[in-house]
């Protein structure tokens, strides 16, 4: 019984990681920046949620754009009841939001066991029909940062831009430095920089994210974190060696294959270990 289990668990692990895979691949083979300015104000919107169907190539997405609001966690509960979400990738593109309904979110996808990518999600048609692509020239940028951090898998392309600032009150942001606070204001900041610190502990990040992030004032440019700060953050996982043997030993060739390669060996596996 414990052996058909285990053998079940893998296979689940397996057919989540090719799925993953797949679409990782489907966005290094899209890199123009074609639609990154249609997808400019869109992520400046409240976040939409919608499942992208790419067959036959893969089983499709989860695209999420737009910033957090306070019926966003709502919305996604929504949308959850209507699809089979555990172990789906979500797409992000997302100039970031509410900090504390960003944590609700991020929470949400952890307990679904999803696994996160930046993106933006794009249907071209030809004479074969409607296809659906990922461009990775896009944004996740402040809170969204910490939604990319609850993926049980993450990775972030090349052309996508992931940035952060400190969090601030969102009614004074735009003129932080000029506008008033009461001693009130400080004790809401400082106590929801604990929770986004409890959080980023919880999901699996490093004190980096945290200090990288409250060292950027909101009348500065966003920082733009760099492959090195994203992975001293664990912001991504894809170019960690898991040990053999662990719950992420899919990925164990991630740093000594190409991705296509990888692709390969993991859609060969998991095609293996379904006959």
């Amino acid at each position: 019984m414990l052996a058909r289990r285990a053998a079940t668990r893998d296979r689940m692990l397996l057919s989540a990681a090719a799925r993953f895979v797949a679409l990782l691949g489907l966005m290094a083979m899209l890199g123009a920046s074609a639609y990154a300015d249609v997808a400019l104000e869109e992520r400046k919107l409240p976040m939409r949620f919608s499942w992208v169907t790419c067959q036959p190539n893969c089983r499709g997405w989860v695209s999420a754009v737009g910033i957090v609001t306070a019926e966003t966690p709502g919305d996604f509960d929504e949308f959850a009841r209507r699809h089979q979400l555990k172990g789906e990738t979500v797409v992000l593109d997302s100039s970031g939001g509410s900090v504390n309904d960003s944590i609700a979110l991020g929470r949400r996808f952890r307990e679904l066991g999803m696994l996160t990518t930046v993106g933006v999600s794009v249907l071209t048609h030809s004479a074969r029909g409607e296809r659906a692509n990922v461009s990775p020239e896009a944004y996740c940028e402040s809170m969204c940062v910490f939604l990319l951090l609850s993926g049980k898998l993450r990775y972030v392309p090349e052309q996508a831009h992931v940035r952060v600032h400190q969090i601030w009150m969102g009614d004074r942001a735009d003129n932080a430095r000029a506008a008033s606070y009461s001693a009130e204001d400080l004790m809401t900041v400082e106590r929801d920089i604990g929770r986004l610190a409890k959080y980023t502990f919880d999901m699996g990040g490093a004190g980096d994210l945290l200090s990288l992030s409250l060292n950027v004032p909101p009348w500065e440019d966003l920082h733009e974190l760099s492959r090195e700060e994203l992975r001293v953050t664990n912001l991504i996982t894809n170019d960690k060696v898991a040990q053999l043997g662990s719950p992420n030993a899919a990925v164990v060739e991630l740093t000594s294959k190409s991705l296509q390669g990888l692709f390969v060996s993991i859609a060969t596996a998991a095609s293996a270990g379904q006959e």
